[in-house]
C-alpha cells in the first residue's frame, strides 16, 4: 500500500505540499457521487492512469477500484471523503494535471494536463492497405462479430492499418472518448480477433477519445 508521504510533493516555496493531481470540487461531487451507486463503495478510490496519446494530448483512465490494491509504489491522495490513486508510471505524466467537469453537451469529466505525449508516444499509424487478405480477415471479425454487438450502444469499431502483426483499429459512435473503451477492446475485441486471426498478436486503439461525446469514467474494476 502506498504510503500518505507518497502522495504530495514539495510546492514551489520548498515547504508547502501539492497533490500529484488535482480535482475541482466539481468533479470531487460528481465522482463522489458516482461512486455511492458501485457494490461496498467505502472500500474504493478513484484511480486515474494514463492509457495512452491521441497523438497531441494524453488519454486516460478513470475508474473506481479498491483503495487496498494500491501498490507501494502508486500514489495515493488521501482524502476523507474520496482518495485518489496514481499509479506509479503514470505519475510523472500527471504531475500538476487538474481534472475538472464540464457542463457542455452530456457533461463529463475533463482532464486539463500541462504535460504533452514525448514524441515516441504520439506515433497514430495512417491509414494502411486494408486489401491484403490478413487486413480483409480482421474486417470480416469486426463486421461479422464485434460491430453488430457494440452497435447496441452506439459504438464501432474500424480497421486502420496492419502492421508486423499488430492491429491498429479506430472506435467511433458511442466508444468514442467512453471510459469503458479499454476494457471493450481488451475484452471483447482483441479476444475475438485474435481467436479468429491467431496472425495478430496486438490490437490498438488508435482513436481521439479526447473529442468523444462520453465522460472518461467506467465502474469499479472486480
Amino acid at each position: 500500500m502506498a504510503s500518505e508521504q507518497q502522495a504530495e510533493q514539495p510546492g514551489a516555496d520548498g515547504g508547502a505540499y501539492a497533490p500529484v493531481l488535482t480535482l475541482t470540487s466539481p468533479a470531487r461531487a460528481v465522482a463522489i457521487s458516482a461512486r455511492s451507486e458501485e457494490p461496498d463503495p467505502d472500500r474504493l478510490a478513484l484511480w486515474v492512469e494514463i492509457a495512452g496519446s491521441d497523438g497531441k494530448a494524453y488519454t486516460y483512465d478513470i475508474y473506481f477500484q479498491a483503495l487496498d490494491d494500491a501498490g507501494e509504489d502508486d500514489v495515493v491522495q488521501h482524502d476523507d471523503e474520496l482518495p485518489v490513486v496514481i499509479p506509479l508510471k503514470s505519475v510523472e505524466r500527471l504531475r500538476g494535471a487538474r481534472l475538472d467537469w464540464s457542463d457542455e453537451g452530456e457533461g463529463g469529466l475533463v482532464m486539463v494536463n500541462p504535460n504533452v505525449p514525448p514524441r515516441s508516444e504520439t506515433r497514430v499509424p495512417r491509414e494502411g492497405d486494408l486489401t491484403s487478405d490478413l487486413a480483409k480477415r480482421v474486417i470480416a471479425v469486426l463486421d461479422e462479430e464485434v460491430n453488430p454487438s457494440i452497435a447496441s450502444h452506439g459504438g464501432r469499431a474500424d480497421l486502420v492499418s496492419v502492421e508486423d502483426a499488430v492491429a491498429y483499429l479506430r472506435l467511433s459512435g458511442g466508444c468514442q472518448g467512453c471510459g469503458l473503451a479499454r476494457v471493450t477492446l481488451s475484452q471483447g475485441i482483441e479476444v475475438a480477433i485474435k481467436e479468429a486471426v491467431p496472425e495478430i498478436t496486438s490490437v490498438v486503439d488508435v482513436t481521439d477519445h479526447a473529442s468523444g461525446a462520453n465522460p472518461f469514467y467506467e465502474p469499479a474494476k472486480k
